[in-house]
């Protein structure tokens, strides 16, 4: 009996598969001021984005990185390119990756706010 009650208290504390950790709560949401980034062939794009900050963020959260990554992702594309669906979702997929990982716990998801070509 007293193996038994072992056996139990070691896969309990030892074997067990740990918990899944919890997502992150979602919270305000931070607007940035729309830029305009230079594409390919003298076009450009104003692009605004918004970014949605985890429930624990409890400071003000500096927007410079953000827009930084943003004109890195989108400098130099062609205009074409960016009148295709599936090349933007590419690239808010890459500017998304960039911001949560720039802002580690800070920042859950990009949202793209004003997005015009000239």
């Amino acid at each position: 009996m007293l193996l038994l009650a072992s056996a139990g208290g070691a896969y309990w504390f030892l074997l067990r598969p740990a918990p899944e950790p919890a997502e992150p709560e979602p919270g305000e949401v931070l607007a940035l001021e729309a830029i305009q980034v230079n594409l390919k062939a003298g076009h450009y794009l104003r692009i605004g984005i918004a970014l949605q900050l985890s429930a624990e963020v409890t400071e003000e959260v500096d927007g410079s990185k953000a827009l930084d990554a943003l004109i890195n992702v989108y400098t130099g594309e062609k205009v074409e390119g960016l009148a295709e669906p599936s090349r933007r979702e590419e690239l808010r997929e890459v500017l998304v990756d960039r911001v949560v990982e720039l802002y580690e716990d800070e920042v859950l998801d990009v949202y793209i706010t004003e997005f015009v070509t000239q």
